[in-house]
């Protein structure tokens, strides 16, 4: 073999991101509870997922991917995780389940100025209308129950930038990640009214089915170890002060 391509397979070598035995950790940017700081994946889950790192002594490695793609993945290749996940009947059958690690409330938030009152469902049908990411588990929520008044925004920037900008009424998303999204459009949670608590969820780590079974086993057991042990909690007063442990 030629110089250049013994130095090229030693690159591509080097290059390979995970050891066979190493496990791919996915996440999307949704602060507080996981983003980049300084290029490294932070916030309230992924220093959850670190600590069941370390406790597990897993071999590991934690990326950020937009979530379509992460979900796929996770869906599909061995030694591949995700989180946060709400669990639902639908998904119930497509990963094996950790959790849950955190709990939310989603509601509908219109411009305080706006003067719209939201106290059921039939009055957000009619309120014009609603925008969030199409790839959340809400929009699937509110189109399963039948609204039709559903934006599919490409983020939650733009969902937030729609309703500064009065181009719809409403937007639906969860209390624990709410300041975040409103500042990446440019509110604060003064500028919004909060209206009717619709859903109720928990968020789960998940693994594909192609992950071996002994493995997420030891993941379920030593996140009980930090429940009981009060490290759970500690963490997420540290990150989501006043959030409901699940």
């Amino acid at each position: 073999m030629r110089a250049w391509g013994v130095c090229l397979l030693l690159l591509l070598l080097w290059q390979s991101p995970l050891r066979a035995d190493e496990l791919l950790l996915l996440t999307e940017e949704a602060p507080p509870t996981s983003f980049l700081r300084d290029g490294l994946p932070d916030g309230y889950a992924v220093e959850v997922v670190r600590e069941l790192i370390r406790r597990t002594g897993s071999r590991a490695h934690v990326e950020l991917l937009p979530w379509t793609r992460a979900y796929s993945k996770a869906k599909s290749e061995a030694n591949t995780g995700l989180f946060l996940v709400v669990r639902t009947a639908e998904r119930e059958a497509l990963f094996q389940w950790v959790g849950p690690i955190l709990r939310g409330s989603t509601r509908f938030y219109s411009l305080k100025d706006s003067g719209l009152q939201v106290d059921s469902l039939e009055q957000a049908a009619s309120a014009g209308t609603i925008a969030m990411p199409k790839q959340w588990y809400t929009y699937e929520t509110l189109q399963r129950m039948g609204f039709d008044n559903l934006y599919g925004a490409a983020g939650p920037r733009q969902m937030v930038t729609m309703l500064k900008h009065g181009r719809v009424k409403l937007i639906a998303t969860e209390d624990l990640t709410l300041r975040e999204e409103l500042a990446s459009g440019g509110l604060t949670p003064e500028e919004v009214q909060a209206h009717m608590v619709f859903m109720r969820s928990d968020h789960y780590i998940v693994f594909s089915p192609q992950t071996e079974p002994a493995l997420v086993e030891r993941w379920r057991h030593e996140l009980d170890g930090m429940r009981h042990d009060g490290s759970l909690r500690s963490i997420l007063a540290r990150w989501l002060p006043g959030a409901t442990m699940p």
